[in-house]
């Protein structure tokens, strides 16, 4: 059974050999992972559950960012970012990172719309840089945030001046950072042995977190300075990944695994979306259920309304 972790990957799939597969790139890593894929691109209405297919191709992409003003999506695939109409005109155009081109799953566009956070492994483990949204030149080094590696980018504060990610520092473990924007002083908000992921900054100033310190993967809540942390999602059926706040701060959309799967995030799995109420008046409602996993919802995907999403589902091919 294959997965990736933070880019790590083992090129190895349930019920395939290599010989039975051909070479596609997965997140986070220029590793090649061996398997032949369709990737769809969606967007799915939260309150109807309609989904509608934006682009589609038989290579192998992931982690669609939604722009601040409505009209694109942004995707990786092969370690390089694209955009792609939201409306499914066109086909996808290069958003130049300059001398980062081993782009993984873990990016994000800034509260006004003009700069994208990366995560690029080109010149060994991961890293964040900021990028502008009109792109770089071919051989510009695009500017440096993290001090350290590896380090995952998850989330912008709401005023744009705090970036919010995971990383492994001195410790054997992945805990929640925050760091300006602009680089700086990094602030560790997490220290625990298990794995804490996917940090985003909610509209109020709050971030949301996936955790396994209840020795199943749940969604949780803390203060910007890290206190107060509570869990937000319960229950022994599922595992819950990477929470993503409604820009009205009204829902939260997540990503759901078998319980089976423990603290991994693989790919190619029987996966659900889930959505509830920010408020917790409700019990979360599946969405949709897919095939997926890794890179079908790492990121920030809400529409500027409020009313949809957008993930990517896979197919495995026969060849």
């Amino acid at each position: 059974m294959g997965y990736l972790r933070h880019g790590e990957v083992l090129a190895v799939m349930a019920g395939m050999s290599s010989a039975d597969a051909i070479t596609a790139r997965p997140a986070g890593s220029a590793i090649e992972c061996r398997f032949d894929v369709r990737s769809r691109l969606e967007v799915i209405d939260v309150l109807t559950g309609v989904r509608r297919t934006v682009y589609e191709d038989d290579t192998h992409f992931e982690a669609p960012n939604w722009s601040r003003d409505g009209r694109f999506l942004v995707f990786n695939k092969a370690g390089r970012l694209y955009t792609q109409s939201v409306d499914g005109s066109g086909t996808p155009q290069l958003l130049n990172t300059g001398k980062a081109v081993n782009n993984n799953n873990d990016h994000g566009i800034s509260p006004d719309g003009t700069k994208i956070a990366i995560s690029d492994e080109t010149f060994g483990s991961s890293m964040i840089y900021v990028v502008p949204m009109e792109g770089l030149q071919d051989g510009e080094m695009p500017k440096q945030i993290t001090p350290s590696a590896p380090s995952y980018w998850h989330g912008w504060s709401p005023d744009g001046q705090f970036l919010v990610y995971t990383a492994q520092r001195e410790k054997d473990q992945f805990d929640i950072y925050k760091i300006p924007s602009g680089g700086g002083d990094e602030i560790q908000l997490t220290d625990l042995p298990t794995l804490d992921d996917g940090p985003e900054f909610a509209p109020d100033g709050r971030i949301y977190f996936n955790s396994f310190r209840t020795d199943i993967m749940k969604i949780w809540r803390m203060d910007a300075d890290g206190q107060n942390q509570t869990q937000i999602t319960f229950g022994d059926k599922y595992g819950d990944w990477f929470a993503h706040i409604s820009p009205d701060n009204k829902l939260l959309a997540f990503i759901s695994y078998d319980r089976s799967i423990g603290s991994d995030h693989p790919a190619n799995k029987d996966v659900v979306l889930q959505v509830m109420p920010i408020d917790g008046s409700a019990e979360p409602r599946v969405l949709a259920k897919l095939f997926g996993g890794q890179g079908t919802f790492n990121v920030p995907s809400w529409s500027p309304d409020s009313r949809h999403v957008a993930f990517v589902s896979y197919e495995m091919l026969e060849i």
